[in-house]
């Protein structure tokens, strides 16, 4: 009973891991059976991290099997608009409140994108890196809690806007910018750079989805 609760947070961990990475896509069934084997876990842990995965709304009902969940147009908007808000407020207390060395890695991660700008799945990981760098750097636990949610909901998009042609350039130079007003300790600048950039990284999602659309019709 003792290792209950890691092996529990072990399997959350693995099917969200999953579902981000693509291999589970939204509309995909999550069997019990299936992901305790796929994952080395007993079925017990498995249903309760497919639960939690409900209560989230990451997970839902498709008559009796659990699939995962997808997210309509409207949907969409409220998330960019969410995330939005909350990640300017972290640009803003990251730059009246983060270390400097939190600073320097911030600056050391655009650098290494730098090399990835050929590899949309490798620029996608490090994109959340970076991001979770700045919501850490807010010094902000609740802040960083509801970001947590949000880019949990993330994990929902099948597809990602960096695979877009020349978006990856985009995104590293707005994440540039991002770094440079905190680095100047200018919070207003930070959150306004920081809107900008998920404003461009949403028009670039509809698009994507759009064309996505066209092409199945």
């Amino acid at each position: 009973m003792a290792d209950e609760k890691p092996t529990q947070k072990d399997a959350y961990s693995l099917i969200l891991d999953a579902i981000d990475a693509g291999i589970y896509r939204p509309g995909a069934r999550m069997v019990e059976s299936e992901l305790a084997e796929r994952f080395g876990v007993s079925r017990t842990p498995i249903r309760e991290a497919l639960q939690r995965l409900e209560t989230q709304s990451l997970l839902i009902r498709d008559g009796r099997s659990l699939i995962v969940a997808s997210l309509d147009h409207n949907q969409l908007a409220e998330l960019y608009a969410v995330r939005a808000e909350l990640e300017g407020l972290a640009a803003r207390l990251a730059a009246q409140h983060a270390a400097p060395e939190e600073v320097r890695v911030l600056r050391e991660l655009v650098e290494e994108d730098r090399k990835r700008v050929n590899d949309p799945s490798a620029l996608a990981r490090a994109n959340r890196r970076f991001h979770k760098q700045i919501h850490l750097a807010s010094h902000n636990r609740y802040l960083v809690q509801q970001l947590d949610l949000v880019h949990r909901t993330m994990a929902l998009l099948a597809t990602t806007s960096l695979a877009v042609e020349g978006r990856s350039e985009k995104a590293i130079a707005e994440h540039d910018a991002i770094v440079q007003a905190i680095e100047a300790r200018d919070g207003d600048a930070a959150d306004t750079a920081l809107r900008a950039h998920i404003s461009r990284a949403f028009e670039t999602r509809l698009r994507l989805d759009s064309a996505a659309g066209a092409g199945g019709a």
